[in-house]
């Protein structure tokens, strides 16, 4: 049968944050135990893109440890789920390459990813200026419709759009367009994606680079160290709890938290605690909520076998190979490689 596909992809770390794991991963799992029954759930290591910025030589161990954090997130296996290494499926690159030959560098120049890491340097690497077309690669070899993502990788999925719709319009329907991003954050069920804020300074993200320690929660935190990060994190002097990102961006994380880690939907949360003035009791709250998910996941995690993941990584790869050579073979006919 043929199933659309949902892809997603995430950076290997040796160490996730909770801002990575809810804004990215948990709302993946649970939209792959949603739709696997009728999708195919692509779930890829993006190990290309994860040497852009250095080689580290653990990078094998680390991905092994990232893939597992998605069984350890409660995704539950079936044959519509595929895990795969991209630097297995050779098409990913050749495929990068040919639309390198469609992209512009004009649109390269405005990525705003690209803009952050180089402003300041003399020079970045090449793989830093071109992993969008890449990312571009990944989803268009699968005919993904969903890429769910965070809001700071919506313009990524633009220029995919734009790249597969330019090559359709030259060579013929060929890719099938993903959603645009408003779509994207519909079907996630969010309103513009999940970002978790930092916890001493809830007006930037939550980020593992942070040398704060009590900015950031680690997957690897201690749940009473956790909790303790909760309890001394930033909220504001307004004097009531409500939902408003702009002016009070600290509860708000809080409250986005506590939906995500809680499994309740985030209006709901926001009823319970809609005009109550004692910040310190929803503090305690998500810190108990969160204590108690650290506890589980981390006893979880110990579980899962390097094993398993490699025995998910080897089925998930021959599919993976079968469906990019497919497509790349009909891109190839486009251009005249092939007959």
């Amino acid at each position: 049968m043929n199933y659309p596909t949902i892809l997603t992809g995430m950076r290997v770390n040796s160490v996730m944050t909770l801002g990575n794991f809810l804004g990215a991963l948990i709302p993946m799992v649970r939209l792959a135990n949603q739709h696997s029954q009728a999708s195919h759930i692509n779930i890829f290591v993006p190990d290309l893109h994860s040497i852009i910025d250095r080689v580290d030589g653990e990078l094998q161990q680390n991905l092994i440890k990232s893939l597992k954090y998605y069984l350890a997130a409660g995704l539950k296996i079936s044959s519509n789920v595929h895990f795969y290494r991209q630097s297995r499926v050779p098409a990913h690159s050749e495929l990068c390459w040919i639309l390198n030959c469609v992209a512009t560098m004009g649109e390269l120049n405005r990525m705003t990813q690209y803009k952050d890491k180089s402003e300041g340097k003399d020079s970045v690497s090449v793989g830093i200026f071109d992993y969008p077309v890449l990312m571009a690669a990944d989803i268009l070899l699968y005919d993904a419709t969903y890429i769910p993502v965070g809001e700071d990788q919506f313009q990524h999925i633009e220029l995919t759009r734009r790249l597969g719709q330019r090559f359709n319009q030259r060579f013929g329907e060929t890719f099938v367009i993903p959603a645009e991003p408003k779509d994207q954050a519909k079907f996630m069920q969010v309103d513009n994606g999940i970002r978790i804020r930092d916890l001493q300074n809830p007006e930037k993200k939550m980020s593992k680079s942070n040398p704060s320690r009590s900015s950031k929660i680690m997957l690897t935190d201690t749940p009473e160290a956790a909790a303790k990060k909760i309890m001394s994190a930033t909220t504001d002097s307004v004097g009531k709890i409500q939902y408003d990102m702009f002016n009070q961006p600290g509860i708000s994380n809080l409250l986005q938290i506590e939906s995500l880690i809680s499994n309740l939907p985030l209006q709901d949360v926001i009823s319970t605690w809609s005009g109550e003035t004692h910040y310190g009791d929803l503090k305690q709250k998500v810190a108990a909520s969160v204590k108690t998910f650290l506890e589980d996941f981390q006893s979880h995690l110990e579980q899962i076998s390097d094993q398993e993941i490699l025995d998910l990584l080897e089925t998930g790869e021959t599919y993976a190979n079968e469906v990019a050579n497919h497509k790349l073979h009909q891109v190839q006919q486009a251009f005249g490689l092939r007959d």
